[in-house]
């Protein structure tokens, strides 16, 4: 049902675009019609199956590594009140930073390889990662802390038995955001130096004018993302059955 409905969103889209091109009728360099961006597609298959797959790659590892660091992060604030008094504020001042204006420095750090990427798309995923899972485990329920304090549950316990189930719905919340955020910061880097990519690509046909590759490019990026979104997602109600949200999807 899900799929069904992206592809009527998508196919309302087209026809929208289409609409306008009939319309307006704006050169094809500032506005090509999806016929175009389609063979665009279709000439060009390097975009699909080389740059495509190495946005993909970056996004995903990204992904994966700015996640783990944003749980990791937010259980070692509430294990050690300390460490979030004196990290909490250095979160937020670097999320008044944004990843365009470091990439170059990233760049220059870890080299136009892969790695660069990969940290960006960390970055760009991480807080919210981190902060959503932090504001969950901080927000445990008192009947629950009280129990665990009758029993005379030692601070780690109380972390591990309560707070963390307890923040699981918010921790699914914070990775169904990162998942789309991570393909941005994969592409911003790709933006400032790379030799393959969506975003290597989009900044080569920019500069030639080929509207409609840039086009075909986000085209994929578009699909990439929402693929992504849904995998997360589907991943995600498997760590929290007992969400509200999760309920309503299983009956």
């Amino acid at each position: 049902m899900a799929a069904l409905r992206v592809l009527l969103i998508a196919l309302f889209v087209i026809a929208l675009w289409q609409a306008v091109i009939f319309v307006f009728a704006p050169p094809p360099f500032m506005l090509p019609p999806p016929a175009k961006v389609w063979n665009a597609l279709v000439s060009r298959p390097e975009l699909w199956s080389r740059d495509a797959v190495v946005t993909l790659t970056e996004t995903i590892l990204g992904l994966v590594t700015g996640s783990i660091a944003g749980c990791l992060l937010a259980l070692l604030m509430v294990f050690v009140p300390a460490i979030r008094r004196l990290l909490m504020p250095l979160l937020i001042l670097t999320q008044a930073f944004p990843v365009f204006a470091i990439a170059p420095l990233l760049v220059l750090w870890f080299g136009f390889g892969i790695g660069s990427k990969i940290v960006m798309a960390t970055i760009a995923i991480f807080f919210p990662v981190a902060s959503a899972f932090h504001d969950g485990l901080s927000r445990t329920d008192e009947g629950l802390l009280d129990l665990g304090r009758l029993y005379r549950a030692r601070h780690w316990q109380e972390v591990v038995f309560l707070r963390v189930p307890n923040a699981l719905p918010a921790l699914a919340s914070g990775l169904r955001v990162a998942a789309v955020y991570a393909p941005v910061g994969a592409l911003i880097g790709e933006w400032v130096g790379a030799s393959s990519g969506l975003g290597y690509a989009m900044l080569m046909a920019n500069g030639r004018a080929q509207t409609d590759v840039v086009f075909a490019a986000l085209a994929l990026l578009a699909v990439m993302a929402v693929i992504l979104r849904a995998a997360v997602e589907i991943a995600t109600r498997h760590i929290a059955p007992w969400a509200p949200e999760n309920l309503q999807r299983s009956t």
